[in-house]
């Protein structure tokens, strides 16, 4: 079973996502483990500090080593790690065939960064992997932690009941996903496309694969030049 940590400063901004849906069925069903840690659990400072001003007088906090070191040090203790992951802007870009190697990793420890990020060294000693959602900045890295653990656990095979569904899903073969439709066949002067109704099967994959195709080069062409 895969075991995922999540080390925030804000563990409150994770109960939604996790409360309910896939990631929630997934859970319950015991295909997957999540435990969300406040850091501050393992701050020494008497206030429960984990951030301080930055070196060089640069604006902003900064998280600072200790707690993160100390809870990282306690999880690998009682368990073994595939990736400990940094949730931040400025990471490898987060894909489907990133996702996929993840959901296969084994146990994942995820850092939710937070202020103006984490002390260099908890970057350079304990993270192997930075990934980023996208190119922006987000108040803090919980939301990221969420989007990432929601794209892993829906590929953990039992979590979904259809397994085929998400590896039809735009981007698993390098395309978007081709338009799809569902009853009523017709809807005013809106009717579903003939071949999708025919029941020939080779021909119904044959019009995804162009409608996958079409509509790739349309939106995303970008992913036919990679």
């Amino acid at each position: 079973m895969t075991r995922i940590d999540i080390l925030t400063v804000v563990p409150r901004l994770l109960d939604g996502p996790f409360a309910d849906s896939i990631v929630q069925r997934g859970v319950e069903k015991g295909h997957v483990e999540i435990h969300v840690h406040n850091i501050r659990d393992w701050s020494t400072d008497k206030h429960k500090k984990v951030d301080d001003v930055p070196f060089g007088g640069s604006a902003g906090m900064v998280m600072t080593i200790q707690p993160i070191a100390d809870a990282i040090a306690e999880l690998k203790a009682q368990r073994d790690y595939a990736e400990i992951i940094y949730l931040t802007p400025d990471g490898e870009r987060l894909s489907q065939p990133l996702v996929n190697q993840l959901s296969i990793a084994g146990n994942l420890i995820l850092l939710a960064g937070h202020y103006k990020g984490v002390d260099q060294r908890v970057r350079d000693h304990f993270i192997t992997r930075e990934i980023s959602i996208g190119d922006y900045v987000l108040s803090g890295g919980e939301l990221a932690a969420a989007v990432l653990t929601d794209a892993i656990v829906r590929l953990i095979p039992g979590v979904i009941g259809d397994e085929m569904s998400a590896l039809t899903d735009s981007f698993q073969d390098g395309l978007l996903a081709p338009p799809v439709y569902t009853r009523p066949a017709v809807y005013g002067d809106w009717e579903v496309p003939e071949v999708l109704r025919s029941g020939d099967h080779a021909k119904v994959r044959a019009w995804e694969e162009e409608q996958a195709l079409e509509r790739t080069q349309a939106r995303r062409p970008d992913l036919l030049e990679e």
